[in-house]
């Protein structure tokens, strides 16, 4: 969606500067000129805003020069901190020459800010008769700092929100809400240094630079560690982008060897997810049977075409190394950062119940409990479908092999969970030719899930109903 035009709020940022300027003059004679405080806060917030770092994902400034503003304006008074604060916009602009628009809006924001928060703080002050020595008097001091925040912010943000057509919420939640922390500690670090100054006087004022320029240190850290955070994250996503779609290419290269492998990929991923979701297994667990329906059969990527095309008998050379594909499907899957449970049940998805299967000879309780899901959706569909090596058979008597099978090969409770499931259900379902590999592969949302969820737990590589 295209930016709105900005002619109108230029118009209504400048008339706004424009009113600004004249509430300061008013407000000018009730302000403490006290020169020397004046100076090293316009000198700390000058040096502040020049040394300041961009947010790079946010294209916004953060600088210590707020914490000298918001000192202004509650030790001098509203107009001085507005002057303060627009000098230091101008000075900034001269270093950095940004656009005539942005100019505008920070001139409007700095110099409203700390008009509207100083003239709250003093008039609270006023009302309640306190001063430098009563506690309430620095909680005024912090509420004088947040206040200030909140409309720098919204001022800020509010125009850019407008013009993007972005909501004011996203703001908040990506700009706002990871810098709160560190602003309440710079809330805490202006009541501390309004303490200094009233009971220090202007000895204290060597320290108050000093603080400040530690603040504009300490906000420099934090903006470079989030933008290497930033960096570590795209890199992460880019990773993951090539080791989830080098798994895609070896499915597909592997479909182009073997028809029927991307088919009877989706299938079975579909079937054993829907299995899993009836035997009443967690949302990890129905994802994690899913991605490892999905990858079963990558191991058959080294056998030769004579074996994947079916068409020649098979001698017992060949029959070895067909067993060997559990083993290097589980070590190419296993490879992935976070997909080693994939890989477990990749391995152990041909074990039979009886202890007869390959290639470890694993017997029931060892063998994981979606690997048998993945046996039963595996035999289902290659008894069914039409582009198998074998007769396709009807949906009632490919049931009833899996019944005949139960308890030696298969798991007798899913084979009647997958029963349950095909009731009612269309012909084409039942017999998977519908499976749609590029749905079930999701690749967007299985590289987005990977990248963000590490090797915390079983990765999610897409699922459709």
């Amino acid at each position: 969606m295209p930016n709105r035009p900005i002619r109108g709020v230029v118009c209504l940022e400048a008339v706004g500067l424009l009113a600004a300027a004249c509430v300061a003059v008013l407000l000018g004679p009730g302000a403490n000129w006290e020169l020397p405080l004046f100076g090293v806060l316009l000198v700390a917030s000058v040096i502040g805003d020049l040394t300041a770092r961009d947010t790079a994902a946010t294209r916004i400034k953060i600088s210590s020069s707020f914490l000298a503003i918001v000192t202004a304006t509650v030790l001098l008074g509203a107009t001085p901190g507005a002057l303060i604060g627009t000098v230091t916009i101008l000075a900034g602009w001269l270093r950095f020459r940004y656009t005539g628009s942005a100019l505008l809006n920070n001139l409007f924001t700095f110099a409203w800010f700390p008009i509207l928060s100083g003239s709250a703080f003093h008039a609270a002050v006023d009302a309640t008769g306190v001063d430098g020595g009563d506690g309430l008097f620095y909680l005024l001091v912090f509420g004088a700092f947040m206040l200030a925040l909140a409309i720098n912010f919204l001022l800020v943000v509010g125009e850019r929100s407008y013009v993007e057509r972005d909501a004011l919420w996203n703001k908040v939640r990506l700009i706002f809400m990871p810098l709160l922390p560190t602003h309440l500690a710079s809330g805490l670090l202006a009541v501390g240094l309004g303490f200094l100054y009233l009971h220090a006087g202007l000895a204290s004022l060597a320290l108050v630079a000093i603080a400040l320029l530690v603040t504009q240190y300490l906000f420099g850290a934090l903006l470079l560690s989030q933008q290497r955070a930033g960096e570590l994250e795209v890199r992460a996503k880019q990773l993951a982008g090539f080791q989830v779609g080098l798994l895609s290419a070896l499915l597909r290269t592997l479909d182009l060897r073997d028809r029927m492998t991307a088919r009877h990929s989706a299938a079975v991923a579909r079937y054993s997810r829907e299995i899993a979701v009836a035997a009443g297994m967690s949302e990890e667990e129905q994802e994690l049977a899913h991605t490892a329906g999905l990858l079963h059969d990558i191991g058959k990527f080294i056998l030769s075409d004579k074996i994947l095309s079916g068409e020649a008998d098979l001698s017992e050379a060949d029959w070895v190394e067909i067993r060997k594909h559990p083993y290097e499907g589980a070590r190419i899957v296993s490879e992935i950062d976070g997909y080693r449970p994939v890989g477990e049940i990749i391995l152990a998805h041909h074990e039979r119940i009886d202890g007869l299967g390959y290639p470890r000879g694993l017997q029931s309780d060892e063998i994981p409990e979606i690997a048998k899901i993945i046996a039963v959706a595996d035999t289902y569909d290659v008894l069914t479908a039409r582009d198998s090596y074998r007769e396709p058979t009807s949906s009632f008597e490919a049931l009833a092999e899996l019944r005949r099978s139960a308890g030696t090969q298969l798991d007798p409770r899913y084979v009647e969970i997958l029963a349950g499931l095909l009731k009612g259900r269309e012909f084409s379902y039942r017999h998977g030719e519908d499976a749609d590999f590029e749905a079930e592969l999701a690749l967007e949302a299985r590289i987005s899930d990977h990248a963000t969820a590490g090797a915390t737990h079983a990765p999610r590589l897409g699922a459709t109903a």
